[in-house]
């Protein structure tokens, strides 16, 4: 009589690393003794040092002791308007890693059309007891929004930092890009290379940082070109969304107005201008040129490679985790914007304006 064959328990689950104190201490950049402090409950400790070792700890692989396991920073809500424009996950990124290296698990929450809205998402992560919120371009950048709701949230306990827009009044912290400067730069560039009929694309001009870019843009064109203000907002300025179709047309209303070079307020813009002047025939950057605003990843591989002027995401993302630990440890820095200054980022997209004598805007 045969015997079936049994089948052989599943090996058991390896228990986790056990800490090693050098290992933590080396990273983190304390002694051992400070470790074994931290991962003993012991007092003596200074709370930004602490969060740095148990975040080693989680780095590393090691279980937490059991004793410190409610003692987590907690959770850091983080709002973005959309995933579909790639500097939106890339700011998020370093805030969520900024975040982990001190202690904080960070909580996505997305707008999407149809879903919940900025204050749907604020009552739910307060529901969850954040210790915080993150907010990157939300109503605080809008004009026609009612701040109040951010005074309202203060009132409830829950410190907050504020990214891209500015609202007067506000008591909080900002975090923006000089969008001015920015303008500057792209104008600079493209006059340099003999343009003088550069147009500026961009979104709805509720938006904090679209008046400025304007502002910004009417400043450099006037003083490196000479044309009137009215000239400017009335011939070179072209609103529309922030999207590719956006500023494809955008762009298209600027190409036929006799532009032949094109800053646009996001780089997804930019692709869709470039799309515009591909549709009428025209190469880029031989016929056009065309510079766009983040530099979000992958700008450097399209086709082609885009200019843009660079948002400083990792020193902005990292400032607004740093004022928003200072909000919690009740240390705050000056309720104040802090202006973070953007780099210009010459690749494929710009080129020499085509023929000798341009016309100017007018004459078209």
């Amino acid at each position: 009589m045969s015997q079936q064959p049994t089948a052989s328990p599943a090996p058991a689950p390896a228990p986790p690393p056990t800490a090693r104190l050098a290992d933590i201490a080396a990273r983190v950049g304390v002694s051992e003794a400070t470790v074994s402090r931290v991962l003993n409950g012991r007092p003596g400790v200074a709370a930004a040092t602490r969060r740095s070792v148990l975040a080693a700890l989680d780095g590393l692989g090691y279980e937490r002791p059991a004793r410190l396991r409610a003692r987590s920073a907690g959770l850091v809500g983080l709002i973005i308007p959309e995933l579909d424009n790639p500097i939106f996950p890339a700011l998020a990124q370093v805030i969520g890693q900024a975040l982990t290296r001190q202690g904080y698990t960070p909580v996505l929450a997305t707008q999407t059309p149809g879903g919940s809205s900025e204050d749907e998402l604020t009552d739910l992560l307060v529901e969850r007891g954040v210790r915080g919120i993150i907010y990157v371009s939300g109503l605080h950048s809008d004009t026609t929004a009612d701040p109040g709701r951010y005074e309202r949230l203060r009132v409830q306990g829950v410190p907050f930092v504020l990214v891209d827009g500015f609202a007067p009044g506000v008591r909080a912290p900002f975090i923006s890009p000089d969008d001015r400067a920015a303008m500057r730069l792209a104008v600079t560039h493209l006059v340099s290379l003999g343009h003088v009929r550069i147009g500026l694309a961009l979104g709805p001009v509720r938006f904090v940082p679209v008046q400025r870019k304007i502002e910004g843009f009417v400043r450099a064109v006037r003083e490196q070109l000479g044309l009137d203000e009215d000239e400017i907002t009335g011939r070179l300025i072209a609103h529309s969304l922030f999207s590719v179709e956006g500023g494809q047309a955008a762009a298209g209303t600027l190409l036929d107005r006799g532009c032949t070079a094109l800053v646009c307020a996001s780089d997804l813009m930019a692709l869709g201008a470039v799309r515009a002047a591909r549709q009428r025939g025209r190469a880029v950057p031989g016929e056009v040129s065309v510079v766009g605003f983040d530099d979000s990843p992958l700008m450097a591989f399209t086709d082609p490679p885009l200019t843009t002027v660079r948002k400083p995401v990792p020193a902005m993302g990292q400032a607004a985790v740093r004022a928003l630990l200072e909000e919690i440890d009740a240390s705050p820095a000056p309720h104040s914007e802090f202006v973070f200054q953007p780099e210009l980022v010459v690749r494929g997209s710009t080129g020499s304006a085509p023929g000798r004598n341009p016309r100017r805007p007018e004459d078209v």
